[in-house]
């Protein structure tokens, strides 16, 4: 269900990044921006005019965040010599490879590392932006304040720009929680195609079967956590992904070969 590429139309935003092909659905402007609505609400203060200008400024960092985990998925594959596309939908994006018929057959080890470089993208964007900050003397507005105040991130000159302060608390949060979301090891996710092609690189026959049931009891578990703290979107979402995977082990297979 996740990993289904929508039909293209009309409506649909394409260009070309890196010589990959890159098709944004018209879906994703609006769910982007309800799911920021509330982020965005918090730094308007009822201020209408405002509440737009951060809204599209939301819809442009979750753009460029998911053009880069994509970016980095793609790039993956075509180091191993599978030509990919890029296309970015209302569940996020997909690195999609390119003719399937035909499609070059990738080890184990390569699928992994394919699956684990969109990811690795993110939060690489992320630490060079602290870099970017530190070395400047500017507060980071880390999204996880335990770690940074433990890592001095707080003690610096705030920047006085409204909305510049806000791209980098919408990119610092997009590229530091969704990534490590997409680690947790729950098919199609990321973190369950890396327990996957994990245990097929080590010899294990049983790997999808095994990431699946995984699957079942981790995602059940986040979603129990999120509903039981307040968030119920993300406990939605793992519960719909639990469910696909207890779906996919009751069928023999499942539809999340990366």
């Amino acid at each position: 269900m996740l990993l289904a590429e929508p039909q293209p139309t009309s409506a649909d935003l394409q260009f070309e990044l890196a010589g990959i092909r890159v098709r944004v659905s018209p879906w994703f402007w609006l769910t982007s921006t309800l799911l920021g609505f509330g982020t965005c609400q918090s730094f308007a203060r009822g201020d209408q005019r405002a509440l737009i200008g951060y809204l599209i400024l939301w819809v442009g960092v979750v753009l460029v965040s998911i053009l880069v985990h994509e970016l980095g998925h793609a790039l993956a594959f075509r180091f191993f010599g599978q030509p990919a596309h890029i296309v970015i939908y209302q569940f996020g994006g997909l690195a999609i490879p390119e003719v399937w018929g035909r499609r070059i057959s990738l080890r184990p080890l390569e699928r992994l590392l394919v699956s684990a470089a969109g990811p690795l993208a993110q939060l690489l964007l992320a630490a060079l932006i602290i870099a970017a900050l530190k070395a400047g003397g500017w507060f980071v507005p880390f999204p996880i304040p335990s770690i940074g105040r433990a890592l001095g991130l707080y003690a610096g000159q705030e920047i006085d720009s409204q909305a510049i302060q806000a791209v980098l608390n919408f990119l610092l949060w997009v590229n530091i929680f969704w990534p490590l979301l997409n680690l947790v090891p729950v098919p199609p996710l990321d973190g369950g195609q890396i327990v996957r092609e994990g245990l097929l690189a080590a010899g294990v026959m049983q790997a999808q079967g095994i990431a699946g049931m995984i699957g079942v009891g981790v995602g059940g578990g986040v979603a129990y956590w999120a509903y039981t703290r307040g968030e119920p979107f993300l406990g939605i979402m793992f519960a719909m992904l639990a469910a696909s995977c207890w779906q996919s082990l009751s069928l023999g297979g499942g539809p999340w070969r990366r």
